[in-house]
């Protein structure tokens, strides 16, 4: 008996949905299962009162300008949904602070982020040039050695390309700059990668710097969940299918390879391939089970750890940003320049001295909340392992002192805060473990480590039938992960076409 649908992709985040919509658009028949009631995993919002609080998009990379489209717009063009959604462009990178030390401001421009730098660091004025030279060149490297994939990649012709590729972001940092506020200055970026710079390849570092600087940061009118559903709507107009409030509990694996899915209800659907958005520790020891996981997959599982998550506190406030003194639409608030204390503080209960980033998304996008009304999100990374250590008696008590913590800090740097805030919400590590079904409760996938980059991971579909996409198989965000879906379902379509050919 023929199947129903070709495919059967599991899980409508980021790239679930990408790779479904683009599947539907090639004509493939498509079965998307989502566990929750609506699309986007991370990329969805959540009412309290009168707002609607953003999850979890700080700044969108990828879009580019009018004269200078980005490969996110591609991406989002090739599955018809840009019409349909706004792209809110943010006039600067972000604002670093450090008190008593530091408050800088950089633009959104590569001219008026190094002048910005040289104003505030004069004595490294030429070294400020030197650096972003660097990640310019090394990057256009990148490009064309590794994603255009050039045939002839050579030392000679790719100089940088060898020299910096595999280096951590660190020594680079210390190869042109000696003074720490600098290095805090313009490698902050780390935190959305989960990694210090001692532990963070320069590769992913200078992709950061180049997306954001080159190709702009910005936001979407209405939130992620407004691209979630913008995608929904694509995949649903091309004739896919979706079923909500439906986990997939077996993928079949018969004669090393994938036939269909087995969904929490028990109903088996047939299908010759299955494209999965979930971990690979849920996708290969849960869903596929170890009995049937290639060898190679389970020697990979046990070298990778799991990256942190976050402490966030959602906060709507009754009055407009710059009444308490937010101007702008990404804030970094720092305790110090000692980047491996700050890491190391991810893995306690505290936040008292952890880094935190301050989303303002009304200061892009005015209306973005009620009139006269703004939210915020201000994160802290934190792992898991500590939260559930906490006793379940004892949970409540210290999410609300950890929410504390950061109110202070917040308090200190925009005077008012506290007493605008008419709805707030408390996210943990547990909370995203109990939302997103990752393990570690980690968006970010696996630590992003030089040796877990995307320069060794094999394209190759571990079993016959089965594709992998999302964070966990590449980088971290919202551009690679909605990359990341096209990716992964024009491979699944090359193969469902040579396998139609074959005699």
């Amino acid at each position: 008996m023929a199947s129903e649908y070709d495919v059967v992709v599991i899980g409508a985040g980021n790239a679930g949905l990408t790779a479904a919509a683009t599947l539907a658009r090639k004509g493939a028949r498509v079965l998307l299962l989502e566990r929750h009631n609506i699309p986007g995993g991370c990329a969805t919002s959540f009412c309290r009162g009168r707002f609607e609080f953003e999850v979890s998009l700080h700044q969108l990379s990828g879009i580019g300008t009018p004269e200078f489209p980005g490969p996110l717009q591609a991406v989002l063009q090739s599955l018809g949904v840009v019409g349909k959604i706004e792209f809110v462009r943010m006039a600067d990178l972000y604002r670093i602070m450090v008190p008593g030390r530091m408050d800088l401001v950089l633009p959104a421009d590569k001219a008026g982020v190094i002048e910005a730098l040289q104003s505030r660091f004069p004595a490294e004025r030429e070294n400020i040039g030197r650096f972003f030279d660097l990640v310019y060149r090394f990057f256009s490297e990148v490009i064309a050695a590794f994603y255009m994939k050039d045939p002839e990649v050579t030392p000679e012709k790719y100089p940088l390309y060898f020299k910096y590729a595999f280096r951590d972001t660190q020594s680079v940092l210390d190869e042109h700059f000696t003074d720490p506020l600098l290095k805090l200055a313009v490698s902050i970026y780390w935190c959305y990668m989960g990694l210090p710079p001692r532990l963070l390849s320069f590769s992913d570092m200078a992709a950061l710097l180049f997306a954001y600087i080159e190709l702009k940061p910005g936001h979407i009118r209405g939130g992620s969940q407004a691209l979630s559903n913008a995608i929904v709507d694509s995949f649903l107009g091309n004739g896919g299918h979706v079923r909500f409030n439906c986990a997939a509990e077996r993928i079949v694996v018969r004669d090393g390879a994938v036939r269909g899915v087995v969904t929490e209800h028990g109903e088996e659907i047939k299908a010759d391939y299955v494209l999965s958005n979930a971990s690979p520790i849920t996708t290969f020891l849960e869903l596929i089970g170890r009995e049937n996981c290639p060898r190679t997959e389970l020697e990979e599982l046990k070298g990778g750890a799991y990256s942190t998550s976050f402490f966030t506190v959602f906060a709507g406030l009754r009055c407009e940003p710059r009444t308490v003194g937010i101007a702008e639409a990404t804030n970094f608030i720092c305790a110090g320049t000692d980047f491996d204390r700050d890491f190391a503080r991810s893995k306690i209960l505290s936040c008292d001295e952890s880094s935190l980033i301050l989303s303002c998304y009304d200061v892009a996008d005015p209306g973005f909340s009620p009139p006269g009304a703004c939210q915020c999100a201000i994160v802290a990374m934190k792992y898991a392992e500590p939260w559930l250590q906490v006793p379940p008696e004892r949970y409540a008590a210290e999410k609300y002192r950890c929410a504390d913590e950061i109110l202070r800090r917040v308090e200190a740097h925009f005077p008012g805060f506290r007493e605008q805030i008419e709805e707030i919400e408390i996210a943990t590590p547990l909370t995203h473990l109990r939302y997103l079904a990752q393990p570690g409760g980690s968006p970010y996938g696996f630590e992003q480590h030089v040796k877990d980059s995307s320069f060794f991971r094999s394209p190759k579909p571990p079993l016959k039938g089965l594709y992998c996409a999302g964070a966990w198989y590449g980088q971290p965000g919202y551009q690679p992960t909605l990359t990341s879906g096209v990716q992964a379902a024009r491979a699944l379509l090359r193969d469902m076409k040579a396998q139609e050919v074959r005699p």
